[in-house]
């Protein structure tokens, strides 16, 4: 029996570091795991290809709502059959699945990741939206300004065009905070938080835990192995020799400077401050430091 757990995220914020961090654990390999074969999680859940083939549809040929309707039903059954899949294939002890959706619903209350029949759980990843705004610019290709602005629209979304099809189907993400809230509030199932400077700075421990919280005891020796295995300067290395098939094409890199803080080098004080405007109440909820909260205690 294989649970299904998501890894949640808002776009850059330590998803894919996770994914790499279990292929590798998962792996049978003595050198790290190619970076383009991280079969060992789930693809994305908005991957187009997938719904495609089990429901039998061409979603190409729906509108958005329309496949969103399609979607509850997908996940119920794939969890179902993977809960259920006892072949001598099954390599991994849980199956994780990557989602850039906001816990959202339907206009019939229906979940659209279909809630307890879709998943035991989730793990949620988050990161200091200063460092997003300029992950993300660099991953859409646009501006640093553009990006805050999007940020900041609570009616976002990735691949929600009608002027082509996308690879991927449309995923609200709300904007930042309400990604976040959108997960952290639900009670349909349980979620882990992970911060992605927690990943930084106290990696073992840190991971061990969402590892945990999904039902797996990794050995100690190969979990030490699988993080020195996804380290920024190997995931770089594989990058640039061989490119990595998610990254989006226009965007420079993928596996850009993975720091935390970095933003205090990109971003002025204007976009800093707009970001802290546009969304205090959930930077203090999850333990990210405001400067103007700083600039208030120094002057009391």
């Amino acid at each position: 029996m294989t649970p299904t757990y998501w890894l949640a995220s808002y776009p850059k914020s330590g998803n894919t570091w996770f994914r790499i961090v279990a292929a590798n654990l998962w792996s049978g390999s003595d050198s790290p795991i190619d970076i383009n074969r991280i079969d060992s999680t789930d693809s994305i859940a908005s991957a187009r290809p997938r719904i495609d083939e089990r429901c039998l549809v061409d979603t190409g040929l729906l509108f958005h709502d329309e496949i969103d309707r399609l979607r509850p039903i997908f996940y119920a059954y794939a969890a179902r059959r993977a809960a259920h899949d006892d072949s001598d294939e099954q390599r991994v002890p849980v199956r994780l699945v990557k989602s850039h959706d906001a816990y959202t619903r339907l206009s019939d209350g229906t979940p659209l990741l279909a809630g307890r029949d879709g998943a035991a759980g989730a793990v949620l990843f988050v990161r200091d939206p200063r460092d997003v705004a300029c992950s993300f610019a660099n991953h859409l290709a646009k501006s640093i300004n553009a990006t805050i602005g999007h940020m900041a629209n609570p009616d976002y979304c990735l691949a929600g065009g009608t002027d082509r099809q996308p690879f991927q189907l449309r995923q609200r993400l709300l904007d930042w905070s309400g990604f976040a809230a959108s997960w952290l509030d639900q009670s349909d199932i349980p979620v882990h938080l992970v911060r992605y400077e927690d990943m930084i700075a106290a990696p073992v421990p840190t991971i061990r835990a969402a590892f945990e919280f999904c039902g797996v005891d990794p050995d100690p020796a190969r979990l030490d192995r699988a993080i020195a295995w996804a380290s920024l300067d190997e995931l770089q290395r594989q990058e640039a020799a061989s490119g990595f098939r998610e990254a989006p094409r226009k965007a420079k890199t993928f596996f850009r400077r993975g720091v935390a803080g970095g933003w205090r080098d990109e971003l002025d004080a204007d976009q800093a401050a707009r970001i802290e405007r546009d969304h205090a109440p959930m930077m203090r909820r999850l333990g990210y430091a405001i400067e103007a909260d700083a600039a208030t205690r120094r002057r009391a």
